[in-house]
């Protein structure tokens, strides 16, 4: 009786340790099911048609740009504008005291006045001296001395007429007038200050209406990029001032030089901008200009591209929707987007938002997203050309 006992107790014992252990070996696999996936935003990459942008840096100038300076000596009496202001190409800037020239003109008038009554009285004397001769009254060396009066009083006519212009154009002179339209800069000198011809600086003045940019492209890079970049205003460039985040002024190549410079092995480039008040001489900017040939590029947000060291890379899924580690090298930035030159194939998914939140080896719950580039150009349009030049013709 009491081994049949002991034998109930060993086999009730065996039941229950083996139970315990089926109960563990089943956990693990119960936990495996319920394995948490990050949702996160991916998308399928495509290709779209993309030129190689080179960017260079230049300072701003003005189209036209003039230091004003009197071209008679005097006095300042007036300055009739305003600092900074708009003037028009005529406008007086400055009035010299014009009293001094008035004198000069009225006493050449009065000279030119006693010449004309010399010129005629000597015009009579010939006259007389033709009658005379006829007569055998009068010699043919007198005849001769009254031409030859004539003569010099007709040279003193022309000679007096020429003092009355001078006169008139200094009066007129006296004037400064703008010979551009444009912005005027401070007046350096003011009303009361003695100025000299040609010597005198009064002020600043810059046309409004365009502005230029110069940059050098290197020699290797224009044969490679730009061998039929020409200055005939169809060849599109963008431009950044200090202080903006993108390249929103459109302008066109308007000349190219005609010699790369053996010093420094470069070749000089302008580019023509229409002016607003943020466009001012002088001001720094950077000019991007895109290379001749267009190409099929895989672009991809910035945010999506990790650095890991020295190497960036992106996180792709795979057909278990597990994300990947996978190296690319980048090309050109296009606004928000950046293009990839190796790593990546069309149709390829990618982890929109990069490594921020997941990393390689991670299951995901995949959402589907679209990306599509933002308002950055990818490749040149024409239409900033022509925008450019109907209105520099005023169409």
């Amino acid at each position: 009786m009491k081994k049949s006992l002991v034998t109930i107790a060993i086999l009730g014992c065996l039941a229950y340790l083996t139970g315990c252990s089926e109960s563990h070996a089943e956990a693990p696999q119960a936990q495996q099911t319920k394995v948490f996936k990050q949702p996160i935003d991916v998308a399928s990459v495509k290709a779209y048609p993309v030129q190689a942008w080179f960017t260079y840096t230049s300072r701003l100038e003005a189209v036209e740009f003039v230091q004003l300076r009197p071209r008679v000596s005097g006095n300042i009496a007036k300055v009739n504008f305003e600092e900074g202001q708009q003037v028009n190409q005529g406008d007086v800037l400055f009035t010299l005291d014009q009293r001094p020239f008035m004198v000069r003109v009225a006493e050449l008038e009065a000279l030119l006045a006693n010449s004309h009554a010399q010129l005629l009285q000597a015009k009579n004397d010939v006259k007389r001296a033709s009658r005379l001769l006829a007569s055998k009254s009068i010699s043919e060396e007198e005849v001769e001395h009254r031409h030859s009066l004539l003569a010099q009083q007709q040279a003193n006519v022309q000679a007096t007429k020429a003092k009355l212009e001078a006169a008139k154009l200094d009066l007129a002179y006296s004037e400064v007038k703008a010979p551009i339209s444009g912005i005027v800069s401070r007046a350096e000198l003011t009303k009361g200050n003695t100025v000299q011809a040609g010597v005198s600086l009064l002020t600043h003045l810059v046309s409004d209406d365009y502005v230029y940019a110069y940059f050098d492209i290197n020699e290797r890079t224009w044969h490679q990029h730009f061998s039929q970049l020409k200055g005939d205003k169809q060849t599109n460039v963008v431009m950044q001032m200090l202080g903006e985040q993108g390249f929103n002024h459109a302008g066109v190549v308007d000349f190219v030089d005609n010699r790369i410079d053996t010093d420094t092995g470069t070749l000089r480039v302008r580019a023509l901008f229409k002016a607003d008040e943020q466009l001012k001489p002088g001001s720094f900017a950077r000019i991007r200009v895109a290379a001749n040939e267009i190409q099929k590029q895989v672009l991809v947000p910035e945010k999506a591209i990790g650095t890991d060291l020295k190497n960036r890379f992106v996180l792709v899924t795979d057909e278990h929707d597990v994300l990947q580690y996978r190296l690319v090298k980048l090309g050109e930035r296009y606004g928000k987007m950046r293009a990839i030159t190796h790593g990546l194939e069309p149709g390829d998914k990618i982890a929109v938002n990069g490594p921020a939140r997941v990393g390689p080896g991670m299951p995901v719950a995949p959402q589907l997203v679209e990306i599509e580039p933002d308002n950055a150009a990818l490749v040149m349009s024409e239409q900033a050309a022509k925008t450019l030049l109907l209105a520099k013709r005023g169409e």
